[in-house]
């Protein structure tokens, strides 16, 4: 029903005018029709779409309005994640067994995506970088991962971004020997990545062993935050970490950090724990920063995914059946989202009336429906046109 609304007012004869007055093209009848703008994309370069992203972001960085956002002000923080997109039950890209052996044994064909969003600060991150997790046939005896999509993740972001100063934010999946060169070595990268005991056995050992001995390093702190529904929690936090220990060549610390939060309204206690790995040196005076390093992975798991897909894209949700146009699909969500976060971040009034994501994004669709002014264009090409690199 909410896309019914969305088309229906798009089609509209003040909001089509609007647009090719905003996009300096001749007037039109009517937009093109979604079948037509599927066909077009089924066709077109996927790096053309890239292309675009590229010079947005650089646009961004160039006007050098977030160094702040920057771990120890040095290192912008990247966070990889990926996410499921589409299921089908016919021949698709990646293959899953269900119920093995079983009789009711069946396939099921998904397509997943690896994204890297950069860190802006205030809850803001922008896609920088995707990668398609994609076998290369359908006859394929190993179903393409995220780790081999990370790899070539990886080499795309240097080779497109080769200055730029990144500090890696992954999942315990990510803490690896594999990903550990990838960033150092080879791209001269930092991280902190999520580490859980399993995930390397023999590091895990050694960090307790080490505390044992005393050979750690800590610092206790107070919190004290007011929420709407749970009212002021106090939050302690105490820090934990052992600097450089040796793995494989590569000197690590591991930084542990438990949370106990007290709420005043319930009562209620409750005990979070977290652990990190980084190959950044950790002292007393950094500690805190690293530690909400670390947790701003929830980023792309609000800002990326729960928001994409459950509150204003929907891109769980086939466009096309085209697997190219799919991808473009994609591609041409995370630069909207690129223009919306700086539609809602980058205007005071916004900020200030706290309007929920669903008003703001209403909003700005009536606002297609009114008489576009002189002075609105002059507005736009002034203040919203991103120039090509």
């Amino acid at each position: 029903m909410q896309l019914l609304f969305h088309t229906i007012e798009f089609i509209k004869d003040e909001c089509v005018k609007n647009l090719c007055t905003a996009l300096g093209v001749p007037e039109h009848e009517f937009l093109p029709h979604y079948v037509t703008i599927n066909e077009f994309l089924s066709r077109m370069d996927t790096e053309e779409l890239e292309k675009l992203r590229r010079q947005m972001v650089h646009a961004l960085l160039r006007k050098r309005k977030f160094e702040d956002a920057r771990l120890l002000g040095k290192y912008w923080m990247v966070i990889f994640d990926a996410t499921g997109l589409f299921h089908f039950r016919e021949r698709h890209c990646l293959k899953k067994v269900l119920n093995k052996g079983a009789e009711n044994e069946r396939a099921v064909y998904y397509h997943h995506v690896l994204k890297a969003k950069l860190v802006l600060g205030d809850g803001f991150a922008v896609s920088i970088g995707t990668e398609f997790i994609e076998n290369e046939n359908e006859d394929v005896s190993k179903n393409d991962c995220e780790t081999k999509a990370f790899k070539r993740l990886a080499e795309n972001l240097k080779k497109d971004y080769p200055r730029l100063n990144i500090c890696v934010l992954a999942d315990s999946l990510y803490a690896s020997e594999l990903v550990f060169e990838k960033c150092v070595k080879d791209n001269g990268w930092h991280f902190p990545v999520r580490y859980k005991d399993g995930s390397i056995p023999s590091f895990a050992e050694e960090y307790r062993s080490i505390c044992g001995f005393g050979g750690s390093e800590s610092l206790d702190g107070t919190i004290a935050e007011t929420y709407p529904r749970k009212g002021r929690v106090n939050r302690k936090q105490h820090m934990e970490w052992v600097p450089e220990i040796d793995y494989r060549g590569y000197s690590l610390t591991l930084l542990a950090l438990e949370i106990k939060e007290a709420e005043e309204k319930t009562g209620k206690t409750r005990t979070l724990t977290f652990q990190w790995l980084t190959d950044l040196t950790v002292k007393a005076s950094s500690s805190a920063e690293f530690a909400n390093a670390g947790r701003n992975r929830w980023c792309i798991e609000n800002q990326g995914f729960n928001i994409q897909k459950n509150i204003r894209y929907g891109i769980q949700h086939v466009d096309s059946l085209d697997y190219n146009a799919m991808k473009c699909h994609y591609l041409l969500t995370q630069i909207s989202d690129i223009l919306l976060q700086l539609y809602e971040k980058g205007r005071p009034g916004i900020r200030k009336a706290k309007n929920t994501i669903k008003n703001i994004s209403s909003g700005l669709l009536k606002s297609f429906g009114q008489p576009l002014t002189g002075e609105d264009i002059s507005f736009m090409s002034a203040y919203v046109y991103v120039k090509a690199a």
